[in-house]
């Protein structure tokens, strides 16, 4: 039977032995010398004897271990495998053998086996890392960089790197958390911007004071609504019963606009009695002031809600109640002994106590006109104001405290809710006070009918009852007295109620009658006819005369 019919035998298949790993842990086998003829004689004791050698009886392969000078042993590397530079483990001729021997071919049967050399020791896996073999060794004597394990060891410096890295981060976010706080504030800071102009030209639309837009507060916007307005008024006459003399203003609540105002109306403002003749304002509030606010009424085409007389002693009652006022007052006031009138000074915010106030608010020099002293009884009236209380029934008890009310339709608690109505408005700022101008025979001037009567009163007569007596103004526009003094007896004949518009600026030749309202034109017509003048002289326009109807008269008209 040849080489290749011979049946097969187990331990010849063995003959590849495992010497080692490689660097990535995969065995290595290497070609195991042929067995020799006491060994084939024998197999039991040779299978005895392999397993001895090969392992399977460790105690026993310790013992059989050949010397260390046959299987040198490469240097111990401190790197565990990462290996230092210049240092190699020893070589010997044996070790060298290595490569050739895993190459080499099978050995013939028929060839004698050497003696089996015994195989290294088993790699131990959970011990000290498998020293270099001088086989993974490259052409010039290096190691391959594929061969090294790299093994994470504990760096005592790996703490601070650590450390070193979480400040960084933490400072990271710092840093961003400031940045998103800061672009917070700045989107805050543009939105309160934003809200502020907003406010601000909302404001400003609202009062009127922006130049391209008029708001409902403003002049034109309260003009264009005219009597649509809802306005509450009283009628206040101060009486000096200490030197004597009157002082009267109009306090108005507009509560369509909520705007308060004060009118000051001078003592020489002329206003129709009952039987149609003419007084001096001073004078009828002198007489008792009985129809005073009627009169004001035929004048100014107002509807006022009471009359609120205020005696001076009342004043300084009313002003200690109050915890006393701030004025800006425009005058020194000299103490005056006899009287028992302190001092007071000249300059703003001047807290002024009862006494005071009412020395302050009827003071007139010598050789001042009368407007003067007005204008302090309105400051003083408009200091007090500010400090009633914004509860109506808080303002009342102050009213009833005070203790004069001498108008029956004006009780403690109507005033009391009208004064801190009209105050309210005089805190914050939404309040005028204003003098009506009126000329040297006591009648309106134009510019008073305009701004002051239409504006600030709303005085208004197109709004009258069909039934109801119309008012016609006459104004005297011939330069001669009876003329006007036979024109008003005229009209107050026909039934008309009379207002007195004064006399022209300048004379004109022919006479004219006018009318705002459609609705009077008829009326209008009418007074024509009682006063001897054409139809044609009737004209819708704007009326120099708070009235209904106004007739200038020139001088075609002639007397019947």
């Amino acid at each position: 039977m040849n080489d290749r019919q011979q049946p097969y035998d187990p331990y010849a298949a063995q003959e590849q032995q495992l010497i080692g790993y490689d660097a990535y842990g995969r065995p290595v086998y290497g070609q195991v010398p042929a067995q020799s003829a006491a060994q084939a004689q024998a197999p039991q004791q040779y299978e005895q004897t392999y397993e001895q050698q090969y392992g399977y009886d460790y105690q026993g392969y310790d013992q059989q271990q050949p010397a260390a000078q046959d299987y040198p042993q490469p240097a111990a590397d401190p790197g565990y495998g990462y290996g230092y530079e210049g240092q190699q483990a020893p070589q010997t001729q044996q070790a060298q053998q290595w490569i050739p021997q895993q190459m080499a071919p099978e050995p013939q049967a028929a060839e004698p086996a050497p003696a089996p050399e015994p195989a290294p020791a088993p790699r131990q896996a959970a011990q000290v890392p498998e020293p270099r073999r001088a086989a993974d060794a490259g052409p010039d004597g290096d190691y391959r960089t594929e061969q090294f394990a790299f093994i994470d060891q504990p760096d005592e410096e790996s703490e601070d790197v650590i450390d070193w890295l979480a400040f960084t981060e933490s400072r990271t976010e710092r840093r961003e958390e400031a940045r998103r706080r800061g672009r917070n504030r700045v989107v805050a800071l543009i939105v309160v911007l934003a809200l502020f102009v907003v406010g601000g030209a909302g404001y400003l639309w609202y009062a009127g004071k922006l130049p391209f837009l008029d708001g409902p507060g403003s002049k034109k916007g309260a003009a264009a609504a005219g009597g649509a307005q809802k306005r509450d008024m009283i009628v206040v006459h101060l009486h000096n019963t200490k030197k004597g003399g009157t002082s009267t203003a109009l306090l108005v609540d507009n509560v369509t606009t909520k705007q308060g105002a004060t009118v000051l109306l001078p003592n020489t403002l002329t206003v129709p009695r009952q039987d149609g003749t003419g007084l001096a304002l001073g004078k009828a509030v002198e007489e008792g002031g009985i129809g005073t606010s009627e009169s004001l009424d035929t004048v100014l085409g107002t509807d006022i809600g009471g009359t609120w007389r205020l005696d001076t002693p009342f004043l300084e009652r009313l002003v200690e109640l109050v915890g006393g006022i701030d004025v800006d007052t425009d005058a020194a006031v000299p103490a005056d002994d006899k009287a028992k009138t302190p001092a007071v000074a000249q300059g703003k915010k001047q807290h002024l106590s009862g006494a005071m106030a009412v020395a302050y608010a009827t003071y007139r020099a010598q050789g001042e006109p009368e407007a003067k002293q007005l204008q302090r009884t309105g400051g003083v009236l408009y200091a007090v104001l500010r400090k009633i209380p914004g509860d109506p029934k808080a303002a009342a008890v102050t009213v009833e405290s005070m203790g004069q009310i001498l108008d029956p339709a004006l009780n403690a608690q109507t005033l009391g809710a009208m004064l801190s109505r009209i105050g309210e408005h005089a805190k914050v700022g939404d309040y005028r006070t204003e003098l009506l101008a009126v000329k040297a025979d006591g009648s309106l001037t134009d510019e008073a009918n305009k701004t002051v009567v239409k504006e600030i009163l709303g005085g208004n007569f197109t709004a009258a009852q069909s039934a109801a007596s119309p008012r016609v103004g006459l104004r005297d526009a011939t330069g001669d007295d009876k003329t006007q003094v036979t024109a008003k007896a005229a009209l107050l004949n026909g039934g008309y109620t009379f207002v007195d518009g004064g006399k022209a600026d300048k004379t004109q030749a022919a006479s004219q009658i006018t009318y705002q309202d459609d609705a009077q034109r008829e009326r209008a017509v009418e007074v024509a006819k009682t006063l001897g003048l054409a139809e044609t002289a009737v004209k819708k326009g704007e009326n120099a005369v708070n009235a209904d109807v106004v007739v200038t008269l020139g001088k075609d008209y002639k007397p019947s």
